[in-house]
This record gives C-alpha cells, structure tokens and sequence, in this order.
C-alpha cells in the first residue's frame, strides 16, 4: 500500500504480535526478570538445601508495589517445576486466599486434590500433610499482611518437614507484629526490593515491547513518555497499562505507529486504572461492593442489614473491617456526617471515579 493510505491499519493488521498483548499483563512471567537477579539468588539460596533433601530457610520480601516481588518469585517456582517433581512449588496470593481453609482449598486445587466437598479444615490439612511430607515444598505468601488469621502458617511451620516459606508484602513493619510463636520458628532471612532507577524502568518496559508488539511501531517520544511516568509512579504496572492503551488507541485510530498522541490520550486513562480488578476481591468484599454499586449513598447500618439479607455472615465489626479495606482501595467512599436527626451517620457511596491505587 502506497501514497496517501501507507500510514493506514489494515482491517486484518494488528501492531500487537498475533493480537497476543499477554505480555502486557501483571500475571505475566519474562523469560529472564531483568535487574533482579541479585535478589533471586537470594531467595534461590533458601530454597537451594531442598534439592539436597535437606530443609530449606524461609524469606521475608518487602518493597513497595510494581516493583518485581511476584515477578521474581513466580519465575522461580516455574524453575523449580521444570527442574524436579521431588519440590512441589506452590503460590498463594494471600488477597484472594486470606483464611486458613481459603488456602487450604487453593492447595488442594493446585495438587488436583478433587474430594474438597464437605471437608472441614483438619481434613484439608491432613491430606495435604500427609502428601506433601513425601516430597519437598516451596510456599510462596503473596500480600501475606492481607491473612485474617495466621493458623495456616503455623500448622505449615510445625507439620510439615521439609519446607523453604516465601513471604511477600509490602510492609516492612508487618513482621514486626508477628506472633511470637511464629517468629521464633520462621526466623526468617530478609530480602528488600529496592524501586528500579530510570534506566531499569525503560529496560523492563523495552523488553516487554519486544515481546508484545510488532517491531518498530513505537515513537520513541512516545515510548520515553511512558516510561517517565512509570519511573515518576515507581510502578512497573502503571507503564505496562499505559503501554497497553496506547496500543489499542493507536490501533482504533487505524494507526501504523503508537505517537505521542496515543501516548498521551493513554495517560489520560490513568484516573481509570486500579491495579487491582473487582474480580480478585474476596467473596464478601465483592457482596459487599456489589450491593454499594446498586445502592450508592445509603447509610452502613443499611448496608449490613442487606449484606446480612444476601447470606453474608460476617459480625458487624467485621462487616466494618470489610468497609475499612474497600475504601483504602479506592473501591468505595465512606462520609461520616455529623449531627442532624439521627446523630452522627456513615454514608456509603460507590467510587465511580477509581484512582490508581498501591496495594
């Protein structure tokens, strides 16, 4: 195609590589996680006695989001499972999984342990004792400060012989106020992932370019527009999204390149993203934010009686803690207004508005 049209997208053309933009998702592992391999070798160094039938030691990983932590720790168990059938690599992310028979139920679904109905948590545990006690087991905790309750890891730490724990979070302090019982037998050692410099940023959002786009449709401008953003943000996932918008404005405008055009319409999106979906909310929250969006506005004495109604059985005050975590994740807005007929009343509102949040 010539002349005038040769800026043009073909109805049949993609600029994204078999219209395949997986590499552009936070779930997604690289073939190498660049500009971490320090801190892997310090994690694979817990995990290095297992190989050798030995025990393993357990790691404590901080840092703020965006930064690597997950990223890191799933390449490595993808490594593992491609290099014995002695380990058994499990991953938990403690948000979605956050009670003891959560997890249990999530193991159980990764070692097709199909006979789940029924069971109570002792049951669960003991299967699983008794299957993992005949090989090795790395657990990796993400967003381990978001458990309810910490039976799991104390079963784990007592009951089960030959471990390595990976605990991820992004809170250096939540260790601090861990369960002396617990503490004592993690010990854990500590491994802080620092927020990646200018240079690390572009690097890591290069390589992702290069295995999702078709080459040499990106603006330079465009691209460094971008990456200032997610550098500015220290998030690695704000530039992936950005990457992402930009790709499919372009594509919507019939562009054959992303320009800075694109780039920018992308960063106007910003105010929309949430790092988190809805979809990975816990059952109650995701009641609970269902019923906020149908009923926007209504007081929390209200709302607790409907989530009550639609077969929640959460007690008030945990109903109150649900609240507490929806609103810091920007899924909601609560209002305290005070005096009036009824005295002082929480208001509950949906937020349509979703800002990009740290979680």
């Amino acid at each position: 195609m010539g002349g005038l049209f040769k800026d043009i997208l073909g109805s049949s053309e993609s600029l994204f590589k078999e219209k395949s933009d997986v590499p552009l998702d936070f779930s997604f592992i690289p073939k190498l996680v660049p500009y971490r391999e320090m801190e892997q070798r310090a994690i694979a160094a817990c995990i290095k006695p297992l190989f050798n039938e030995n025990t393993g030691r357990h790691c404590f990983i901080y840092g703020q989001p965006g930064i690597g932590k997950t990223v890191a720790c799933r390449h490595l168990l993808r490594e593992i499972e491609e290099e014995t059938e002695d380990i058994i690599p499990l991953y938990i992310n403690c948000w979605k999984h956050n009670t003891t028979f959560k997890i249990l139920l999530d193991i159980c679904d990764q070692m097709n342990f199909k006979f789940v109905q029924n069971k109570k948590t002792e049951e669960l545990f003991r299967w699983i004792k008794q299957t993992l006690n005949k090989k090795s087991v790395v657990i990796v905790l993400d967003e381990v400060d978001k458990l309810e309750e910490l039976d799991f890891l104390y079963m784990t730490l007592e009951e089960i012989s030959r471990k390595a724990i990976i605990l991820i979070t992004n809170y250096k302090e939540w260790i601090d106020d861990l369960d002396e019982r617990i503490k004592s037998r993690l010990m854990p050692e500590t491994i802080e992932f620092k927020p990646y410099n200018y240079e690390e940023t572009k690097g890591i959002l290069k390589q992702r370019m290069e295995y999702a786009f078709q080459p040499n449709v990106w603006d330079s401008n465009a691209f460094e527009m971008i990456a200032k953003k997610a550098y500015d943000m220290q998030d690695i996932r704000t530039g992936l999204y950005l990457m992402k918008q930009s790709g499919v404005i372009a594509e919507d405008k019939s562009s054959r390149n992303i320009r800075v055009e694109h780039a920018q319409l992308a960063l106007e999106k910003i105010k929309d993203f949430s790092i988190k979906s809805p979809e990975e909310l816990a059952a109650d929250e995701q009641l609970i934010l269902d019923l906020v969006r149908k009923n926007s506005g209504k007081r929390i004495g209200d709302f607790f009686k409907m989530y009550q109604q639609n077969g929640g059985n959460l007690v008030y005050k945990s109903f109150q803690r649900k609240i507490g975590k929806l609103e810091k994740n920007k899924f909601i807005v609560v209002e305290k207004t005070a005096g009036g007929n009824e005295g002082n009343t929480t208001i509950i509102k949906h937020n349509s508005e979703k800002k990009l949040t740290e979680f």
